[in-house]
């Protein structure tokens, strides 16, 4: 009887052993698709650099040989049904269709990037046009008001709500509205064009939704295309075609070529955004390393077998 118990239980345990996520539906031994933004793009930048990876932030040369470029949308989109790939998006975009991995072991909550424990973040930038570049006066001003709006504690609870983390501020816009009379009329009539970064669209929307109501009701038109066309619509190349912007938004810093026609009164920084690398529901894989995703990303480890689950 003893003999058989024994068996019984070696059984179980060679049984338990075997169960690796490969035997509960999910195959190491797939290639893995990498998804990545394309070299405009200010998470791309963030995290190419936050993993080590500076040359593959504007150069897709040195990626690894099949990768498939996909906006923030689209990787999230993407990972929800493709078991084998990895992508990466803004925290502010994570939702449960997607598992989102920690890195260097920590998890990425806004409680962490704010404890500066979770490494791989990145400024949320703003940027507008040059005085009397405007579509109109009324324009300009709404968009003078709007600037000093997101430096305020108002403006803070809605940034924090909507998934980043805003800039300590002290200033509430009851304080200051005054300064800003434009905001006191009718403004139902006049349209300010956002756009720029995607990564930003969600808080740029709740920002200016909550502005608006305070501001006269313009009206809030919201195209975003990605962070380098927060400055070219807005001081750049295209900023006087139909598909110019009065304030651009940039999920990394200005370049040094941006920066070259602006003031310093024409750009800041409204918030921080951290950065996770995203998987399948399915993948085991729970943490990974700067290394790690730098190897995936240059074509070290081309299969799922290949990263550690460390």
């Amino acid at each position: 009887m003893k003999k058989i118990i024994l068996i019984m239980v070696f059984a179980i345990v060679l049984l338990l052993t075997a169960c690796t996520p490969s035997d509960a539906g999910f195959n190491l031994d797939s290639n893995i698709t990498v998804y990545t933004r394309d070299t405009t793009s200010g998470t791309r930048d963030g995290f190419m650099n936050g993993i080590g990876f500076a040359e593959a932030a504007k150069s897709d040369s040195v990626l690894v040989t099949g990768f498939v470029i996909r906006d923030n949308t689209a990787q999230l989109n993407a990972m929800s049904i493709d078991e084998f790939g990895i992508g990466y998006i803004s925290t502010s975009s994570l939702n449960n269709t997607v598992k989102g991995l920690y890195f260097n072991g920590v998890e990425p909550t806004e409680a962490n990037v704010i404890n500066n424990t979770y490494d791989l973040k990145r400024p949320f930038m703003w940027m507008i046009r040059a005085v009397g570049d405007f579509p109109s006066q009324d324009v300009e001003d709404l968009v003078h008001a709007f600037v000093a709006f997101l430096g305020t504690t108002d403006a803070a609870d809605i940034i924090n709500n909507s998934g980043a983390i805003a800039l300590p501020s002290s200033i509430t816009w009851d304080s200051i509205k005054n300064d800003f009379p434009i905001t006191q009329q009718d403004n139902s009539s006049i349209t300010v064009r956002f756009g720029g970064s995607d990564s930003i669209q969600k808080i740029a929307e709740a920002v200016t939704a909550a502005f608006t109501a305070k501001a006269g009701n313009f009206v809030a038109e919201h195209d975003h295309t990605g962070s380098g066309d927060g400055w070219k619509r807005t001081n750049g190349d295209t900023k006087d075609q139909t598909v110019g912007k009065d304030v651009g938004f940039s999920s990394r810093p200005f370049t040094t070529t941006e920066l070259s026609n602006v003031i310093e009164e024409q750009y800041g920084q409204l918030a921080w955004d951290a950065i996770v690398a995203i998987v399948h529901l399915s993948n085991p894989i729970n943490n990974v390393t700067a290394d790690t995703l730098k190897k995936i990303y240059e074509g070290t480890y081309l299969t799922w077998s290949d990263v550690p689950n460390e």
